[in-house]
């Protein structure tokens, strides 16, 4: 079963940066597309960014210009490099590839 493990996440003031990771426990990403989801409270889960044979990239058009996906093909991670945050890029940050989802990873923007 493989296990896709993020981190990263934390409270960050209006316009600072975070980096998440997710880690898989397999070499599975260069083999299909990556993705990072984000579910607020009370809102459905929304694509966020996605990477497709390493290197084609994905924004929402909400996070364009400030989120970067990459991957890390021989560490078996991927990241969400996200800066100028904003209060509504709180939610609950997850990584998906193909059926398998990491546990989210909470980012909170706010003073």
């Amino acid at each position: 079963q493989v296990q896709l493990v993020e981190s990263g996440g934390g409270l960050v003031q209006p316009g600072g940066s975070l980096r998440l990771s997710c880690a898989a426990s397999e070499r599975i990403f260069s083999a299909y597309g990556v993705a990072w989801y984000r579910q607020a409270p009370g809102k459905q889960r929304e694509l966020v960014a996605i990477i497709t044979d390493s290197t084609n990239t994905n924004y929402a058009d909400s996070v364009k210009g400030r989120f970067t996906i990459s991957l890390d093909n021989p560490k078996n991670t991927v990241y969400l490099q996200m800066n100028s945050l904003k209060p509504e890029d709180t939610a609950v940050y997850y990584c998906n590839c193909g059926r398998f989802w990491g546990q989210g990873t909470q980012v909170t923007v706010s003073l």
